[in-house]
């Protein structure tokens, strides 16, 4: 267990998520699994509908039907626990004996994890961009997105001020 645990995804019968996620939950309580499957979720969106009549009803949709996702530390016990959970058909994976690991990004774009991101400069402060294409270049904080994980940063180039939108840890700050 040296390794940090990792979200794999369980796919279950249509409609039987929340009771394996259930199930899920009581095993680890009953086994006493807590350190080794941490985390069971199931990414729901909440969905507002207007009817002709203009009344307007807000429900909770599961995102991936079908699907539970398990953040555990991958063992022949965990595996065994959750494939023989009644309504779980298998892994996500290469074959459902090698489940695959959501990478972070997924896991993020998925929302079942929110990264925290100390934002240590504001609007107005020289900045250096970390990663991608522009990376190096400086600019200047025109505007930061907190809710988006975004920010807004005026680059040079080819003799014009660009706005350029990069991910709140994609840059740091170089002077306030």
């Amino acid at each position: 267990m040296a390794n940090a645990a990792k979200w794999y995804v369980a796919h279950t019968y249509s409609g039987y998520e929340n009771t394996v996620k259930a199930t899920i939950e009581k095993t680890v309580e009953s086994r006493q699994l807590q350190d080794q499957i941490l985390a069971v979720s199931i990414p729901t969106e909440s969905v507002t509908e207007i009817s002709d009549s203009g009344v307007s009803k807000t429900y909770e949709r599961k995102v991936y039907p079908g699907y539970v996702l398990v953040k555990m530390y991958l063992t022949d016990d965990t595996w065994h626990v959750i494939r023989n959970v009644r309504g779980v058909t298998g892994f996500v994976g290469t074959s459902s004996n090698e489940p695959t690991a959501l990478t972070d990004a997924e896991v993020y774009a998925m929302g079942v994890e929110k990264k925290e991101i100390l934002v240590n400069y504001a609007v107005g402060d020289t900045i250096r961009i970390l990663e991608g294409p522009l990376s190096s270049f400086t600019g200047t904080v025109e505007n930061i997105d907190l809710e988006a994980n975004t920010v807004t940063v005026v680059v040079s180039m080819f003799g014009r001020q660009t706005p350029v939108e990069f991910s709140l840890d994609q840059v740091e700050v170089i002077s306030q």
